[in-house]
Protein backbone atom coordinates (compact mmCIF):
# COMPACT_ATOMS: atom_id res chain seq x y z
CA UNK A 1 0.00 0.00 0.00
CA UNK A 2 1.26 3.48 -0.79
CA UNK A 3 2.93 6.05 1.44
CA UNK A 4 0.55 8.93 2.00
CA UNK A 5 3.12 11.50 3.06
CA UNK A 6 2.22 11.31 6.73
CA UNK A 7 -1.56 11.63 6.31
CA UNK A 8 -3.50 10.68 9.42
CA UNK A 9 -7.00 9.27 9.63
CA UNK A 10 -9.54 9.70 12.39
CA UNK A 11 -9.84 6.87 14.93
CA UNK A 12 -11.78 3.89 13.67
CA UNK A 13 -15.11 3.05 15.23
CA UNK A 14 -14.99 -0.11 17.31
CA UNK A 15 -18.71 -0.85 17.02
CA UNK A 16 -19.40 -4.39 15.87
CA UNK A 17 -21.22 -4.92 12.62
CA UNK A 18 -23.28 -7.82 11.38
CA UNK A 19 -20.73 -8.97 8.81
CA UNK A 20 -22.95 -8.22 5.82
CA UNK A 21 -21.55 -6.48 2.78
CA UNK A 22 -21.29 -2.75 3.35
CA UNK A 23 -19.55 -1.48 0.26
CA UNK A 24 -21.54 1.73 0.24
CA UNK A 25 -20.13 2.78 3.61
CA UNK A 26 -16.85 4.61 4.01
CA UNK A 27 -14.83 3.82 7.10
CA UNK A 28 -11.45 5.24 7.99
CA UNK A 29 -8.64 3.14 9.33
CA UNK A 30 -6.95 3.94 12.56
CA UNK A 31 -4.07 6.38 12.20
CA UNK A 32 -2.53 5.99 8.79
CA UNK A 33 -3.67 2.68 7.40
CA UNK A 34 -2.54 3.70 3.94
CA UNK A 35 0.92 2.26 3.62
CA UNK A 36 3.55 2.13 0.95
CA UNK A 37 3.25 -0.39 -1.84
CA UNK A 38 6.84 -1.56 -1.88
CA UNK A 39 8.94 -0.06 -4.64
CA UNK A 40 11.97 -2.21 -3.83
CA UNK A 41 11.60 -5.17 -6.12
CA UNK A 42 13.76 -7.85 -4.64
CA UNK A 43 13.77 -10.14 -7.62
CA UNK A 44 14.39 -13.80 -6.91
CA UNK A 45 16.17 -15.38 -9.86
CA UNK A 46 15.89 -18.87 -8.43
CA UNK A 47 13.38 -21.10 -10.16
CA UNK A 48 10.39 -22.27 -8.12
CA UNK A 49 9.39 -25.90 -8.63
CA UNK A 50 5.65 -26.29 -9.24
CA UNK A 51 4.67 -29.72 -7.96
CA UNK A 52 1.32 -30.13 -9.66
CA UNK A 53 1.16 -27.67 -12.54
CA UNK A 54 -0.48 -24.88 -10.52
CA UNK A 55 0.44 -25.06 -6.81
CA UNK A 56 1.48 -27.40 -4.07
CA UNK A 57 -1.15 -28.90 -1.83
CA UNK A 58 -1.54 -27.00 1.46
CA UNK A 59 0.20 -29.90 3.23
CA UNK A 60 3.31 -29.76 1.07
CA UNK A 61 3.40 -25.98 1.03
CA UNK A 62 3.20 -25.74 4.81
CA UNK A 63 5.86 -28.42 5.14
CA UNK A 64 8.16 -26.44 2.87
CA UNK A 65 7.57 -23.27 4.87
CA UNK A 66 8.16 -25.12 8.12
CA UNK A 67 11.70 -25.97 7.04
CA UNK A 68 12.36 -22.29 6.31
CA UNK A 69 10.68 -21.25 9.54
CA UNK A 70 12.99 -23.43 11.62
CA UNK A 71 15.96 -21.63 10.15
CA UNK A 72 14.39 -18.22 10.70
CA UNK A 73 12.96 -18.68 14.18
CA UNK A 74 16.13 -17.67 16.01
CA UNK A 75 16.74 -14.52 14.01
CA UNK A 76 13.09 -13.44 14.19
CA UNK A 77 13.00 -13.88 17.94
CA UNK A 78 15.95 -11.52 18.27
CA UNK A 79 14.45 -8.86 16.01
CA UNK A 80 12.91 -5.76 17.54
CA UNK A 81 12.68 -2.93 15.01
CA UNK A 82 10.33 -3.10 12.03
CA UNK A 83 11.28 -2.28 8.43
CA UNK A 84 11.68 1.03 6.63
CA UNK A 85 9.37 3.67 8.16
CA UNK A 86 7.83 0.94 10.32
CA UNK A 87 6.57 -1.12 7.37
CA UNK A 88 7.39 -4.69 6.44
CA UNK A 89 6.19 -6.87 3.57
CA UNK A 90 6.12 -10.39 2.17
CA UNK A 91 4.55 -10.91 -1.24
CA UNK A 92 4.83 -11.07 -5.00
CA UNK A 93 4.68 -8.52 -7.81
CA UNK A 94 3.68 -9.31 -11.39
CA UNK A 95 6.46 -9.15 -14.01
CA UNK A 96 4.44 -6.98 -16.41
CA UNK A 97 1.57 -4.52 -16.42
CA UNK A 98 -1.84 -6.14 -16.11
CA UNK A 99 -5.55 -5.48 -15.87
CA UNK A 100 -6.20 -7.27 -12.61
CA UNK A 101 -5.13 -9.71 -9.93
CA UNK A 102 -6.99 -12.25 -7.81
CA UNK A 103 -6.09 -14.57 -4.95
CA UNK A 104 -7.61 -16.69 -2.20
CA UNK A 105 -6.34 -15.18 1.06
CA UNK A 106 -6.59 -16.82 4.48
CA UNK A 107 -5.48 -15.17 7.69
CA UNK A 108 -3.97 -17.95 9.81
CA UNK A 109 -4.39 -16.14 13.13
CA UNK A 110 -4.61 -15.21 15.89
CA UNK A 111 -2.21 -12.31 15.46
CA UNK A 112 -0.39 -10.05 17.90
CA UNK A 113 -1.06 -6.43 16.86
CA UNK A 114 0.01 -4.04 19.65
CA UNK A 115 0.12 -1.00 17.36
CA UNK A 116 -0.70 0.02 13.80
CA UNK A 117 -2.15 -2.68 11.56
CA UNK A 118 -1.54 -5.75 9.45
CA UNK A 119 -3.07 -6.66 6.10
CA UNK A 120 -3.02 -9.20 3.32
CA UNK A 121 -4.20 -7.81 -0.01
CA UNK A 122 -4.12 -7.72 -3.79
CA UNK A 123 -4.01 -4.47 -5.72
CA UNK A 124 -2.68 -2.21 -8.43
CA UNK A 125 -0.99 1.17 -8.49
CA UNK A 126 1.07 2.87 -5.82
CA UNK A 127 2.79 6.05 -4.68
CA UNK A 128 3.81 8.23 -7.60
CA UNK A 129 2.28 5.85 -10.15
CA UNK A 130 -0.65 8.08 -11.13
CA UNK A 131 -0.76 10.91 -13.66
CA UNK A 132 2.10 13.37 -13.21
CA UNK A 133 3.64 11.31 -10.42
CA UNK A 134 0.56 11.47 -8.19
CA UNK A 135 -0.51 8.68 -5.85
CA UNK A 136 -3.07 6.30 -7.34
CA UNK A 137 -4.04 2.79 -6.29
CA UNK A 138 -6.83 0.29 -5.65
CA UNK A 139 -6.64 -2.74 -3.38
CA UNK A 140 -8.82 -5.27 -1.54
CA UNK A 141 -7.95 -7.66 1.24
CA UNK A 142 -8.01 -8.55 4.92
CA UNK A 143 -6.93 -6.08 7.60
CA UNK A 144 -6.30 -6.39 11.33
CA UNK A 145 -5.98 -3.85 14.14
CA UNK A 146 -5.20 -3.76 17.87
CA UNK A 147 -8.00 -5.18 19.97
CA UNK A 148 -8.69 -8.07 17.58
CA UNK A 149 -10.73 -5.93 15.20
CA UNK A 150 -10.54 -7.01 11.58
CA UNK A 151 -12.13 -6.19 8.24
CA UNK A 152 -12.43 -7.24 4.68
CA UNK A 153 -11.85 -3.89 3.05
CA UNK A 154 -11.01 -2.10 -0.12
CA UNK A 155 -9.15 1.16 -0.48
CA UNK A 156 -8.90 3.60 -3.35
CA UNK A 157 -6.52 6.52 -3.79
CA UNK A 158 -7.17 9.00 -6.58
CA UNK A 159 -4.75 11.69 -7.77
CA UNK A 160 -4.62 14.73 -5.45
CA UNK A 161 -7.05 13.08 -2.99
CA UNK A 162 -6.61 11.32 0.32
CA UNK A 163 -7.03 7.52 0.21
CA UNK A 164 -10.48 6.27 1.23
CA UNK A 165 -10.98 3.04 3.18
CA UNK A 166 -14.22 1.10 2.63
CA UNK A 167 -15.28 -1.60 5.04
CA UNK A 168 -16.86 -4.51 3.17
CA UNK A 169 -17.22 -7.06 5.99
CA UNK A 170 -16.54 -6.35 9.67
CA UNK A 171 -14.87 -9.04 11.79
CA UNK A 172 -14.86 -11.79 9.15
CA UNK A 173 -14.49 -15.39 10.29
CA UNK A 174 -10.91 -16.28 11.16
CA UNK A 175 -9.05 -19.07 9.35
CA UNK A 176 -11.51 -18.76 6.47
CA UNK A 177 -10.46 -18.38 2.83
CA UNK A 178 -11.70 -15.34 0.92
CA UNK A 179 -11.36 -14.91 -2.83
CA UNK A 180 -10.55 -11.27 -3.58
CA UNK A 181 -9.83 -9.56 -6.86
CA UNK A 182 -9.14 -6.22 -8.50
CA UNK A 183 -9.98 -6.07 -12.20
CA UNK A 184 -10.20 -3.46 -14.93
CA UNK A 185 -13.68 -3.55 -16.51
CA UNK A 186 -12.77 -1.29 -19.40
CA UNK A 187 -9.74 0.94 -19.96
CA UNK A 188 -9.11 3.06 -16.82
CA UNK A 189 -12.24 1.78 -15.00
CA UNK A 190 -11.74 -0.75 -12.20
CA UNK A 191 -13.77 -2.73 -9.69
CA UNK A 192 -13.05 -4.92 -6.64
CA UNK A 193 -14.58 -8.35 -6.05
CA UNK A 194 -15.16 -10.64 -3.08
CA UNK A 195 -16.00 -14.32 -3.57
CA UNK A 196 -17.06 -13.72 -7.15
CA UNK A 197 -19.28 -10.71 -6.40
CA UNK A 198 -18.49 -7.05 -7.12
CA UNK A 199 -18.31 -5.06 -3.88
CA UNK A 200 -17.56 -1.63 -5.32
CA UNK A 201 -18.88 0.58 -8.06
CA UNK A 202 -16.80 0.99 -11.19
CA UNK A 203 -13.92 3.26 -10.17
CA UNK A 204 -12.14 5.60 -12.59
CA UNK A 205 -8.36 5.54 -12.16
CA UNK A 206 -7.09 8.15 -14.64
CA UNK A 207 -4.39 7.02 -17.08
CA UNK A 208 -4.11 3.64 -15.37
CA UNK A 209 -4.68 1.38 -18.38
CA UNK A 210 -1.68 -0.83 -19.09
CA UNK A 211 0.37 1.04 -16.46
CA UNK A 212 0.16 -0.97 -13.23
CA UNK A 213 2.02 -4.13 -12.26
CA UNK A 214 -0.36 -6.02 -9.93
CA UNK A 215 0.76 -7.01 -6.43
CA UNK A 216 -0.27 -9.62 -3.85
CA UNK A 217 1.33 -9.08 -0.44
CA UNK A 218 1.08 -9.20 3.33
CA UNK A 219 2.20 -6.19 5.33
CA UNK A 220 2.67 -4.78 8.80
CA UNK A 221 2.94 -1.23 10.11
CA UNK A 222 4.12 -0.59 13.67
CA UNK A 223 1.91 2.47 14.19
CA UNK A 224 4.84 4.84 14.04
CA UNK A 225 6.18 3.61 17.37
CA UNK A 226 9.54 2.46 16.04
CA UNK A 227 9.07 -0.75 17.99
CA UNK A 228 8.62 -4.37 17.05
CA UNK A 229 6.69 -5.36 13.95
CA UNK A 230 3.26 -6.87 14.33
CA UNK A 231 2.87 -10.58 13.70
CA UNK A 232 1.14 -11.87 10.58
CA UNK A 233 0.63 -15.21 8.90
CA UNK A 234 -1.26 -15.26 5.61
CA UNK A 235 -1.83 -17.93 3.02
CA UNK A 236 -2.23 -16.77 -0.59
CA UNK A 237 -3.49 -19.41 -3.01
CA UNK A 238 -4.36 -19.44 -6.72
CA UNK A 239 -2.83 -16.06 -7.39
CA UNK A 240 -3.88 -15.07 -10.90
CA UNK A 241 -3.43 -12.15 -13.29
CA UNK A 242 -5.74 -10.63 -15.92
CA UNK A 243 -3.96 -9.17 -18.92
CA UNK A 244 -6.77 -7.23 -20.60
CA UNK A 245 -9.86 -5.33 -19.39
CA UNK A 246 -12.71 -7.72 -18.63
CA UNK A 247 -10.45 -10.65 -19.45
CA UNK A 248 -10.06 -13.99 -17.75
CA UNK A 249 -7.57 -14.53 -14.95
CA UNK A 250 -4.50 -16.63 -15.73
CA UNK A 251 -2.14 -18.38 -13.32
CA UNK A 252 0.56 -16.10 -11.92
CA UNK A 253 3.96 -16.92 -13.38
CA UNK A 254 7.38 -15.40 -12.80
CA UNK A 255 7.26 -12.04 -11.09
CA UNK A 256 9.42 -10.60 -8.33
CA UNK A 257 9.60 -11.10 -4.59
CA UNK A 258 8.62 -8.40 -2.13
CA UNK A 259 10.35 -9.06 1.18
CA UNK A 260 11.64 -7.29 4.26
CA UNK A 261 14.50 -8.27 6.53
CA UNK A 262 12.26 -9.86 9.18
CA UNK A 263 9.60 -11.52 7.04
CA UNK A 264 9.54 -14.96 5.50
CA UNK A 265 8.04 -15.76 2.11
CA UNK A 266 7.79 -19.24 0.64
CA UNK A 267 6.31 -19.67 -2.80
CA UNK A 268 5.07 -22.76 -4.60
CA UNK A 269 3.79 -21.98 -8.08
CA UNK A 270 0.72 -19.75 -7.70
CA UNK A 271 0.62 -20.06 -3.91
CA UNK A 272 2.72 -18.60 -1.12
CA UNK A 273 2.86 -18.24 2.64
CA UNK A 274 3.81 -14.87 4.18
CA UNK A 275 4.84 -14.72 7.84
CA UNK A 276 6.38 -12.36 10.35
CA UNK A 277 7.01 -12.68 14.08
CA UNK A 278 7.93 -15.54 16.37
CA UNK A 279 4.30 -16.42 17.32
CA UNK A 280 3.38 -16.66 13.66
CA UNK A 281 6.30 -18.96 12.94
CA UNK A 282 5.36 -21.14 15.91
CA UNK A 283 1.80 -21.34 14.59
CA UNK A 284 3.16 -22.23 11.18
CA UNK A 285 5.32 -25.01 12.60
CA UNK A 286 2.44 -26.37 14.68
CA UNK A 287 0.09 -26.45 11.68
CA UNK A 288 2.77 -28.11 9.60
CA UNK A 289 3.27 -30.85 12.17
CA UNK A 290 -0.47 -31.50 12.31
CA UNK A 291 -0.65 -31.80 8.54
CA UNK A 292 2.40 -34.02 8.30
CA UNK A 293 1.13 -36.29 11.12
CA UNK A 294 -2.65 -36.56 10.67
Amino acid sequence: MPDVSGARCAPRSTSARNGAAAHDEIRVRPARFSTPIPHTRERDDRRTVDLNGEMKTPRLLLATVAVAALALAGSVAAANACGKDGYSYAGLGAPTAGSGISAIITGLGPFSIPNGHIAGWVGVGGPGEGPGGTDEWLQIGLSGFPGLFSDIYYEVALPHQAPVYHEVVANPAADHPYRVAVREDRPNWWRVWLNGRPVSPSIHLPQSHDQFMPIATAESWDGGTGGACNDFLYSFQRVKIAYRPGGLFHSFAGGYRIASAKTTLQRAGTAFIAAEGTPSIRTLLFRSLLLLNP
